[in-house]
């Protein structure tokens, strides 16, 4: 099994910044990607962004590309979520998540962290 703890999330004005961590445990020798999705209220989840575990390809979806930024410590079994110029639009509840088998197979994820965007 594998556990995954998300941090980083609270209230920002618009156009500040957050910075969202994920620590793994348990379980973790084999990961193949790590990634975020996010639900805003009222919406289905959605992707936000995922990165390859040992050669560190990042893929993101388009409304994030310029201003988010994926990255992970292998050391410390962690990936990052640097959000950048965020606004009213990314009020959501954050999810890290974790796949072994494949980069889009997420089989583990996080409780979530909410993130508030004010205007």
């Amino acid at each position: 099994q594998v556990q995954l703890v998300e941090s980083g999330g609270g209230l920002v004005q618009a156009g500040g910044s957050l910075r969202l961590s994920c620590a793994a445990s348990g379980r973790t020798f084999n990961t193949y990607s790590m990634g975020w999705f996010r639900q805003a209220p009222g919406k289905e989840r959605e992707f936000v962004a995922a990165i390859n575990w040992i050669g560190g390809n990042t893929y993101y979806t388009n409304s994030v590309k310029a201003r988010f930024t994926i990255s992970r410590d292998n050391a410390k079994n962690t990936v990052y979520l640097q959000m950048n110029s965020l606004q009213p639009e990314a009020t959501a509840v954050y999810y890290c998540t974790l796949s072994n088998r494949g980069l889009y197979d997420f089989d583990y994820w996080g409780q979530g962290t909410q993130v508030t965007v004010s205007t």
